[in-house]
């Protein structure tokens, strides 16, 4: 084990604890987080994770769903409640789409923890849009570095991810092969998301085909799924990779909630739908429609205790289209 004062490459002053076998953790004086944490890391090997959010309809002031309910996507960067590892501080990521404005979506990403960054308190109460997605990260595969945060842009496609491949370092130059020159060289990180994501272009985009629709993403994350579970295989790789995954264009959602095991348990997701989206007092609802309102949210974690929360079945999609009905169908990988 070794405690050294950390480098320039991690945004806060502290320390960093290296013990074998186990994710790096810094250690920032003042934060309440870390002895808990440096607790887990001494007891226990943590499988590093990460929470998400999507949320599409009614156009939504997005501090209602970064900030305001008890258990909000900002209060899960510091305490998780659905997850072993309850510290998710390795940087966040925001997506949302001003379609009056351009086509492609607006990005922030930031390597601070979402529960200390001042810019994305600011700018929350000012950002009005119809699609938004956001990710707060645990570090698995790849250091903290924007080029490693959540979620990941394609032209007008974002994707995030809650999960990971054990021993991605094995297959990494396998999944990259099959890229066409272009989605190889447009790979800036090292996680094993952006590669995914590369690979699901890859076969979203294979023999010059343009139309995007809910119908060939899913066909896309079958097919990628696939490659991975083949690639797992011959690398011997044997513990199970976890994929809850979501892809918009900012009309419609594709969420996954899968793992390569039968039988093993998925990480969690959940997706409420209804007239509007509401918070009071730290508790939201879905509540009757004024006009034409109606919201669809898909999350990692239930965002308050209300039972508005309906569970996405192990090794399914969630679909949402630009008429916001959600569906389910079985993922067939």
């Amino acid at each position: 084990m070794t405690y050294r004062e950390s480098e320039s490459d991690h945004p806060c002053k502290g320390f960093r604890l290296t013990i074998p076998n186990v994710k790096p953790v810094h250690l920032v004086f003042g934060d309440c987080a870390t002895h808990y944490t440096l607790y887990l890391l001494l007891t226990k090997t943590i499988p590093a994770m990460c929470r998400l959010l999507a949320y599409l309809g009614s156009p939504i002031i997005i501090d209602k769903l970064l900030y305001q309910p008890k258990n909000s996507l900002v209060n899960q960067s510091i305490n998780a409640k659905e997850i072993e590892e309850p510290l998710n501080g390795d940087g966040f990521g925001i997506g949302w789409y001003v379609p009056e404005l351009h086509e492609e979506p607006v990005t922030f990403v930031s390597v601070n923890p979402a529960w200390s960054n001042r810019n994305l308190r600011n700018l929350a109460p000012k950002i009005r849009t119809e699609c938004f997605i956001a990710h707060v990260r645990a570090a698995s595969v790849g250091e903290v570095s924007e080029s490693n945060c959540h979620p990941f842009q394609y032209r007008n496609l974002l994707m995030m991810h809650n999960g990971g491949v054990e021993n991605f370092s094995r297959i990494k130059r396998k999944i990259r092969e099959p890229l066409s020159d272009e989605l190889y060289n447009w790979i800036k990180g090292q996680t094993d998301s952006e590669h995914l994501f590369a690979c699901l272009l890859n076969h979203l985009f294979a023999d010059g085909k343009t139309t995007v629709t809910s119908e060939t993403v899913m066909g896309a994350f079958e097919k990628t799924f696939g490659d991975l579970k083949k690639l797992m295989e011959d690398a011997d790789i044997q513990d199970a990779a976890y994929l809850n995954m979501v892809v918009t264009n900012g009309s419609f959602f594709v969420g996954t909630r899968y793992t390569t095991i039968p039988g093993e348990e998925p990480l969690t997701l959940y997706h409420s739908e209804g007239g509007r989206y509401v918070v009071e007092d730290g508790i939201s609802f879905m509540v009757a429609p004024k006009d034409d309102d109606q919201a669809v949210l898909i999350v990692s974690e239930k965002l308050t205790e209300e039972k508005h929360w309906t569970a996405i079945p192990s090794n399914h999609f969630v679909i949402v289209d630009n008429a916001l009905n959600v569906s389910v169908r079985a993922i067939k990988a």
